[in-house]
């Protein structure tokens, strides 16, 4: 699943850290999820989406082989 959280987070000038902190997770779930080592829960995909003034589905993209078995 590819993600544009680190474009849409420097566009708000947040570090991994103040992102973390301002959904209540870790700044390594943030950084897992930037480098696509993590799939948020959705819940988790909806407070980034919140925090950084974007809809969900732009903030996240599936990629074709998410379509795959």
């Amino acid at each position: 699943m590819n993600n544009n959280i680190k474009v849409e987070r420097a566009r708000h000038g947040l570090s991994q850290t103040a992102l973390a902190e301002k959904v209540g997770v870790t700044r390594q779930t943030i950084y897992a999820i930037e480098t696509k080592r993590f799939i948020p829960s959705t819940a988790l995909a909806f407070k980034l989406a919140s925090v950084l003034e974007i809809e969900v589905d732009e903030l996240f993209e599936l990629e074709e082989s998410d379509w795959e078995e």
